[in-house]
């Protein structure tokens, strides 16, 4: 009996390692993750945990929202903790961040989900208001920081999500100031790394409209799936797997 459980034991073992080794992603292994304005990385929690059990390294690089160069700084020190080529992931404004942060040698491709994707000399409020969407609640405070009104958070920032969520998500905003949004970029790293991309077909805070022009223009492979600004929340699975198809086809 001993030696049967003994045998047992290792043959558990052994398909344990087999199935590990089955499961090591191919291409890019490393992902990192910046979150935009209004929403912290939190929010990103479910896609991570979804990318972390098919094998891959998640971390995610909450900007200050502050000022653009800063923000990519913030990306730049992850990026050195990285063990070898990295995917960069960016939602809202964090698009604009990862377009600056991802010229760096270790950065072997984007994904921008239902963010905004800039050309050198753009920022993200210039695209922004180049393609408006119905909704109009931003405001500005006296000290030069752009929060959500929170009364119409849900409805434009979260549709598709239950209002409890959404309420909490008003009311623990990450502000955004005036002057990161006004930032022109002064690089694109999409012009000479591959892309890919998410539109969000609901979205009322970045036109679709808006998303596809800037993923088009960038040579982006996209993605269109049917959710709010916040569509790496109310559709995680969908989103994990166009990042994991983008890590996938990197080497």
């Amino acid at each position: 009996m001993r030696k049967l459980l003994s045998f047992a034991v290792a043959m558990a073992a052994a398909t344990g390692l087999a199935h590990a080794t089955d499961a090591a992603p191919a291409g890019v292994k490393n992902i990192v993750i910046v979150p935009g304005a209004f929403v912290d990385g939190s929010g990103w929690h479910v896609v991570h945990d979804i990318l972390i059990h098919k094998g891959y390294t998640v971390n995610v690089v909450q900007p200050r929202i502050d000022s653009l160069a800063n923000d990519a700084e913030a990306v730049y020190r992850q990026l050195r903790k990285e063990d070898g080529p990295t995917l960069l992931v960016g939602s809202d404004y964090g698009g604009a961040v990862i377009s600056q942060a991802g010229n760096r040698d270790k950065v072997k491709g984007l994904v921008y989900v239902a963010a905004v994707a800039p050309s050198v000399g753009e920022s993200t409020l210039q695209l922004l208001e180049s393609v408006p969407e119905p909704s109009n609640d931003f405001q500005a405070s006296w000290d030069g920081y752009i929060y959500i009104k929170e009364k119409q958070f849900g409805a434009d920032f979260g549709g598709d999500l239950t209002k409890n969520r959404t309420d909490f998500l008003a009311v623990s905003q990450v502000p955004g100031t005036v002057g990161a949004l006004r930032t022109v970029s002064e690089v694109a790293a999409w012009h000479n790394k591959p892309s890919w991309a998410v539109v969000a077909t609901e979205d009322r805070v970045y036109s679709p409209e808006l998303q596809r022009s800037m993923y088009q223009r960038a040579g982006s492979k996209v993605t269109e799936i049917k959710g709010s600004h916040l569509v790496y929340m109310s559709q995680p699975e969908q989103v994990a797997q166009v990042i994991e198809d983008a890590a996938e086809s990197l080497k």
